[in-house]
């Protein structure tokens, strides 16, 4: 009988070709469950208050958190207001990854996100719709003793969303405010081991920036990036999977092409 070729396979075939199928999808199942390991991984970071204390317009400085040519670092804002240091000579500095370890192609993709401490003071609260001017320098390096190469420079406004939820009085002064999650900046593939964040807070009361928005006290981070055991598996399950699928492909078109019959649309 002229017909699909589904039509033409013996019911033994076709119980093995869907048992195969059956097995390939269990095993592909049991893959991703026992050896893969979760798609990504998110790390914090509290980012190093340093001290810019000699300014140079001829070339770009980077402030390293740690290290052997690590920063001059303030504990507290109190240090800064001790020492007389305005808030235009702190940078916060932020290194990717954690010490003794490394960034990876593998990771694919990089996200971060950023989160404001800010204390509630009765002389400086956070006034509705706040925007928060952000000057940020991204680097990067392939080794521990090379110098930072720029990746990117921005000036960034970020809008502030927090709440109180004690009463405004200057008996909770120091209290935080709770202030939602801000996208910050996102790396499309991990090309390099190291990277550094460089991020000022430039204040500017005639013009009115960085103005009424509360008293920060830190910056926090957030780095989600895709894991490498995660992207290794994906990587050679597709590897496989690929060619299966031509294999298939070919085998089901020349059984077609040996029909004595033009094939249909369907099967085309």
């Amino acid at each position: 009988m002229a017909g699909a070729i589904i039509e033409n396979m013996s019911t033994k075939k076709l119980v093995i070709v869907g048992v195969t199928l059956l097995l390939f999808q269990a095993l592909a199942f049991m893959v991703g469950g026992l050896i893969a390991p979760s798609p990504t991984t998110a790390v914090h970071y509290l980012a190093t208050k340093c001290v810019d204390t000699v300014k140079s317009q001829q070339e770009t400085k980077w402030f390293m958190p740690w290290g052997p040519n690590q920063c001059d670092k303030l504990q507290s804002f109190d240090d800064a207001m001790a020492k007389r240091i305005e808030a235009n000579d702190i940078v916060f500095a932020v290194h990717i990854p954690l010490p003794k370890k490394e960034m990876s192609p593998w990771f694919q993709f990089m996200l971060v996100i950023l989160q404001f401490d800010i204390a509630f003071k009765m002389y400086n609260q956070i006034e509705e719709g706040a925007m928060v001017n952000i000057e940020v320098g991204l680097a990067y390096r392939d080794d521990t003793v090379s110098p930072w190469t720029e990746m990117a420079r921005s000036f960034e406004q970020r809008r502030l969303n927090c709440s109180f939820t004690t009463a405004k009085t200057v008996e909770n002064e120091g209290r935080h405010y709770e202030c939602d999650l801000l996208p910050f900046m996102e790396l499309g593939s991990v090309a390099h081991k190291y990277y550094l964040l460089n991020i000022r807070l430039p204040v500017n009361e005639r013009k009115k920036i960085n103005v009424k928005i509360g008293e920060i006290k830190d910056i926090r981070l957030v780095s989600i990036h895709q894991n490498g055991g995660f992207t290794k598996v994906w990587f050679a399950m597709k590897t496989f999977l690929t060619p299966s699928i031509l294999i298939i492909m070919i085998w089901y078109w020349r059984r077609i092409s040996l029909m004595s019959r033009p094939p249909v649309l369907l099967e085309k």
